[in-house]
């Protein structure tokens, strides 16, 4: 099989659009800026939402689904959250075509809708009206609150996974009797996306607050996850956010405490998006294809017999079977493929650039020697092994793989994180060798902004339990106690 992929070094951003087509995850569709995501891509994305959705779970949380349309009205009740969003917004503003007479389908514009619809970009507005009807007393709190949704931000420039004008994701949205538990909550959340991404997608990331400038709009305070991708850019894979009372007051949500008093209602919001298959992608991937952790590969393990001649195929596939069996006795996910329309050496480079974890080949030899060649698609190492024990073996290794993808992606974010203490070499290591880079800043929003547009990098986070550290911002003089992480960003 042919896979043609630009190299990496040569390209990352032609080898990552390739990659994502060659690997059968999604492609673009006839809506521009929209993307249509492969059986393949799509595996993937439910093995992620299952794992999330039983933290949830565990959390306490319960699914729900609410609207895809928005009433215009809605989003002016709170003046930041629309600002956020309005160059974003898909507007419906009528409800009916027809025919013109001439075959053209045109609008109808006596059907025009009396008050015009926005097509969700995040749904807080019309849940917190709802919650309105909910919320009467402190016993009706906390509500822990979930939903599984599309949303859509008319995003000018698109990039599959990353950046397209509909996409997929979670959104949590709660509200508690008292700003501590609201606080609690949001960490919490974000926590459980950490170690998500660190436990399942073998991605290390750094937990850290937005700044002023970065927060969602209408957030008090927005916690993130921040990953590094192998080209030096940083991404954002889950953001938490803590929005106090503006929901609450913007849409009138309150209730009766235990002493009585009328409070208005404190609340959050979090979410993660199909963006996580971009982290995914870029944080792991060769120059021959995917490399999928484990825990998120839809076939763990794929066995390819090589033979000659029917009667040889049914030895191979009966000895097969007992592996197959043991494997999906632990719970491992394996596929056989016994295509006669393809070539071993096919099926080799396929399932490589499918990132399958482990690939085991057996032919005539080694059905009379009792072994099995078993191949390891993170470090493409093989060897030929004895089939005894082999499920054992097997689940051993693909821990042992989770374990070295994630120290591999690790070690790259500890060799690409850098002091730096002057604007010059700031400037020159973004240039020079992209990555995290911790530098101190005077806090202001306007050395922030200059930064940005001076050299495209934004401050992605204020690390949580950040060392404490005197010093100078490195644009200003000014006086500074912490480093702050810089990049340039997905």
């Amino acid at each position: 099989m042919s896979k043609g992929l630009t190299s990496r070094s040569q390209d990352y951003s032609q080898w990552y659009n390739e990659l994502v087509a060659k690997a059968d995850l999604a492609e673009h569709s006839a809506v521009r800026g929209c993307m249509v995501i492969k059986p393949y891509g799509y595996s993937i994305w439910e093995k992620m939402q299952a794992v999330l959705d039983q933290k949830f779970k565990e959390t306490g949380h319960s699914n729900a689904y609410f609207p895809l349309f928005i009433p215009k009205s809605f989003f002016s009740k709170e003046a930041s959250h629309v600002d956020g969003f309005a160059t974003e917004c898909a507007v419906v503003t009528h409800y009916r075509l027809k025919n013109d007479g001439n075959g053209n389908i045109i609008v109808d514009e006596d059907a025009k809708l009396e008050e015009e619809l926005i097509v969700r970009p995040t749904s807080e507005t019309i849940i917190w009206n709802t919650y309105k009807g909910w919320i009467q007393s402190y016993r009706d709190l906390p509500i822990l609150v979930n939903q599984w949704a599309n949303v859509v931000r008319w995003e000018m420039r698109t990039r599959l996974f990353l950046r397209t004008a509909e996409f997929l994701w979670q959104e949590g949205h709660t509200a508690h009797a008292t700003a501590e538990e609201a606080i609690a909550e949001t960490e919490q959340m974000l926590d459980v996306y950490a170690d998500f991404a660190e436990n399942w997608m073998a991605l290390p990331v750094v937990k850290g607050k937005k700044t002023a400038n970065e927060r969602f709009a209408g957030a008090l305070d927005t916690y993130c996850i921040e990953a590094l991708m192998q080209d030096g850019k940083a991404l954002q894979a889950g953001t938490s956010h803590f929005l106090g009372q503006n929901f609450a007051k913007a849409f009138d949500v309150k209730f009766t405490s235990k002493e009585g008093k009328q409070e208005f209602v404190w609340a959050t919001s979090w979410g993660v998006s199909t963006r996580l298959m971009g982290a995914l992608i870029m944080a792991h991937s060769d120059d021959s294809g995917l490399v999928l952790p484990p825990k998120l590969a839809p076939i763990q393990v794929v066995i390819v017999p090589i033979y000659k001649g029917e009667e040889e195929l049914a030895k191979i596939s009966e000895a097969v079977d007992v592996i197959i069996k043991d494997l999906k006795q632990k719970g491992i996910s394996v596929k056989y493929d016994d295509r006669d329309t393809q070539r071993p050496g096919f099926k080799f480079a396929e399932y490589e650039l499918k990132g399958v974890p482990v690939r085991l080949a057996m032919g005539g030899r080694d059905l009379e020697n009792n072994t099995v060649e078993l191949a390891r698609r993170d470090t493409k190492t093989k060897e030929t092994v004895s089939r005894d024990g082999i499920a054992n073996r097997i689940e051993l290794l693909l821990e042992e793989i989770q374990e070295s993808i994630y120290n591999k992606a690790l070690q790259f974010r500890t060799e690409n994180t850098r002091k730096v203490d002057s604007y010059d070499d700031f400037k020159k290591a973004l240039d020079e060798t992209p990555g995290f880079i911790a530098a101190h800043w005077d806090g202001t929003s306007e050395t922030e902004a200059k930064i940005k547009e001076e050299t495209k990098a934004t401050i992605r986070c204020i690390p949580l339990n950040n060392e404490q550290e005197e010093g100078l911002c490195m644009v200003t003089g000014k006086p500074s106690s912490q480093r702050v992480l810089f990049a340039r960003a997905y």
